[in-house]
């Protein structure tokens, strides 16, 4: 029987990226007959994992150059006729193309490539978690430190707090900017970027030198938005039996400073499904929240997220981890991991998605598996104190990711099946396998993603790890 773990290095060691003989990224998928031509390109999300591999595996100087390399092709970004000012975001993904004299250039993608064109925006907090990682791990102050590195923390830090028209600590964004890069009901403030965003201003209060004037206010601002992102997230997103039955008996239409209802939820908005399906000891962090609304999808990325980089507190880690095990067939099935639950069917699927025929229910981002997510959710295992959880789901994708050819993702509410439109030879399914194997033999790996210490927001709990 072939070792899943071999079959994943080959996978991953075939995937690497050269620029001016310089290992310096993964490519998304190496099938070569996937129907996207962008998954040639090294993504910045989908490189994570691989990164984590390098790092753990003492190959730093891959994901320094990589680092490096995305930081220059920032600034490539065109700006957008009529725009006094552009705030720049790091590119989705990026190509190395050689021209027919052999002469290298390098093509970057800020989304108007993409399907939607929109701009990503959690490619700058990856790099900025991947910058501490890297550090961490490296301990290249000399590289961190620099000027270039600290004037792009600061320049990221610059588009996430700007003033907006609005007046909550989360951060608004439209559909399709993250990892759900398809029109998903999401827009507004989905937990996944609130949980990359609390994760960012930590990774940047880490990052930038507190002898450099220019970071002083930057560093103030970012350590107080942390506080009230905290305190929001996990007042506001958070559901559990008790804020359910507060929730039902919401009055409406409430005006002052001590609304209970302070957005104005409508009970009536409360799906069917919840009541019955959230267990009595359990909760979750809900999907989107903003005026009049409250999506009460679970997304798994934000929730492990969260629990992993401390945004959601001990206590809610532990029994997001309850909800995992008691409703395992629903989140996990045959291939963890699955990114939201319940899928949208019938009219909401037609309305929400446009009828997007890549997202009908159960599929892709509409209720599939992703073994991608595996590592996030075995990280975030192991910190609340769950190695039983994190070594079932392990082993339930180590037996069929490699014998099935690594899909990009799986159907079918349990996740039996392949992926009607997935690639194979995906890289990231194969590297997240590596980094949860990794994390499982070595719990005191997952410091490499730890944010501990940084920001008002610092708790220890002796039943947690080291990371978050």
């Amino acid at each position: 029987m072939t070792d899943p773990i071999a079959s994943a290095y080959r996978l991953l060691e075939a995937s690497l990226v050269y620029s001016e003989g310089r290992e310096v990224g993964t490519i998304a998928s190496l099938d070569a007959h996937a129907p996207a031509e962008n998954y040639a390109d090294c993504f910045v999300r989908d490189f994570v994992p691989s990164a984590l591999v390098f790092l753990l595996d003492g190959r730093g100087e891959i994901v320094r150059d990589f680092l490096a390399l995305v930081l220059r092709l920032r600034d490539q970004q065109e700006e957008v006729e009529g725009h006094r000012t552009v705030a720049k975001v790091m590119p989705a993904s990026f190509r190395v193309h050689c021209d027919e004299t052999g002469r290298e250039e390098i093509h970057a993608d800020f989304g108007d490539r993409a399907i939607g064109r929109v701009a990503p925006v959690d490619s700058m907090m990856w790099w900025l978690i991947l910058l501490v990682a890297y550090e961490r791990i490296s301990g290249d102050r000399a590289f961190t430190r620099s000027a270039e590195c600290q004037r792009g923390i600061r320049m990221i830090l610059n588009i996430c707090l700007q003033d907006r028209f609005e007046i909550f600590p989360t951060l608004l964004v439209p559909d399709g900017s993250f990892m759900i890069d398809r029109r998903m009901g999401v827009y507004g403030h989905p937990l996944e970027i609130q949980a990359l965003f609390f994760g960012a201003l930590k990774a940047a209060l880490a990052m930038l030198d507190d002898a450099n004037p220019e970071n002083r206010g930057v560093r103030d601002h970012s350590d107080k938005r942390i506080a009230q992102l905290t305190e929001y997230v996990r007042h506001y997103y958070w559901l559990d039996e008790d804020r359910l039955n507060r929730i039902h008996r919401f009055r409406t239409e409430v005006f002052g400073h001590d609304s209970e209802n302070a957005l104005n939820i409508h009970p009536e908005s409360i799906p069917d499904w919840v009541s019955d399906w959230l267990p009595v000891d359990a909760g979750y962090l809900v999907g989107n929240l903003g005026p009049g609304r409250m999506d009460f999808r679970f997304f798994a990325l934000g929730n492990l997220l969260s629990a992993l980089f401390g945004l959601t507190d001990a206590d809610q880690s532990r029994a997001m981890m309850r909800l995992y095990e008691q409703r395992w067939d629903d989140l996990m099935g045959m291939m963890p991991v699955k990114i939201c639950y319940p899928a949208m069917q019938g009219e909401e699927w037609r309305l929400k998605t446009g009828s997007d025929p890549k997202n009908i229910p159960w599929s892709y981002h509409n209720g599939g598996n992703w073994p991608a997510l595996l590592w996030a959710f075995v990280a975030a295992a192991l910190q609340a104190g769950r190695p039983d959880l994190a070594r079932r789901a392990f082993d339930s994708a180590a037996t069929r990711l490699a014998r099935n050819g690594w899909p990009e993702y799986y159907d079918g509410r349990n996740g039996r099946l392949m992926g009607r439109r997935a690639n194979f030879n995906q890289t990231w399914s194969a590297t997240a396998l590596i980094v949860a194997d990794k994390f499982l033999n070595d719990p005191s790996s997952l410091d490499v993603l730890s944010l501990k210490g940084y920001g008002k927001t610092h708790e220890e709990d002796p039943e947690q790890g080291d990371a978050g």
